[in-house]
């Protein structure tokens, strides 16, 4: 068996530095709330949580990411911290991405078909392009948190491009996931 999902990456070092140092501000209120950031080399855009699939079903995984390679290449927005399910009660913390976020749905949507035709069942929620920067364990509110949420709640983050869309897969420890990518399919230019 083995645990997996679909992202994209921030492609931009300097969006990517930006990106760490909101982050590191969110974590910084962990003295008020239990929570735990995303490493930096975790951070990503999840296009499809897969889950645990057995070793198998990785090529067939692969031949349904092949359609990604028909798109061309684009450039996201990474702007706004907000939280699922909210701001007042967050689980999740997360930066928004605007632009480009179309072409991410359509992408997903794209592999989407494929994963359906090999009988894995498709998520339930709906798919909001995000990178997920921490989550809160127990919460409490937290005037830090707040503070965050109003600050940055429409900070201009930067624009990245989309060059290429991985299969990663996710060795879970003690210590948090450890991703690795096992496939990349290239944009076309």
């Amino acid at each position: 068996m083995v645990r997996l999902f679909i992202a994209v990456e921030i492609e931009e070092e300097e969006v990517l530095s930006k990106v760490i140092m909101i982050r590191d501000r969110v974590v910084g209120c962990s003295s008020e709330v239990d929570l735990k950031g995303v490493e930096d080399e975790n951070l990503h855009i999840t296009l499809r949580f897969i889950g645990e699939v057995s070793d198998s079903l990785v090529q067939d995984i692969i031949k349904a990411m092949e359609c990604v390679s028909g798109f061309k290449k684009f450039n996201i927005r990474l702007k706004g911290i907000g939280a699922f399910p909210t701001v007042s009660r967050p689980r999740v913390i997360w930066l928004g991405v605007t632009e480009g976020s179309t072409q991410l749905r359509i992408i997903r949507d794209c592999i989407e078909k494929g994963l359906r035709r090999l009988g894995i069942q498709a998520e339930r929620e709906e798919f909001i392009p995000h990178i997920t920067l921490a989550r809160i364990k127990s919460f409490r509110p937290s005037r830090c948190l707040s503070n965050i949420f109003t600050e940055l709640g429409d900070f201009e983050v930067g624009v990245t491009p989309v060059t290429k869309v991985k299969l990663k897969k996710s060795t879970l420890t003690p210590r948090g996931p450890i991703y690795s990518d096992l496939f990349e399919v290239g944009l076309a230019d």
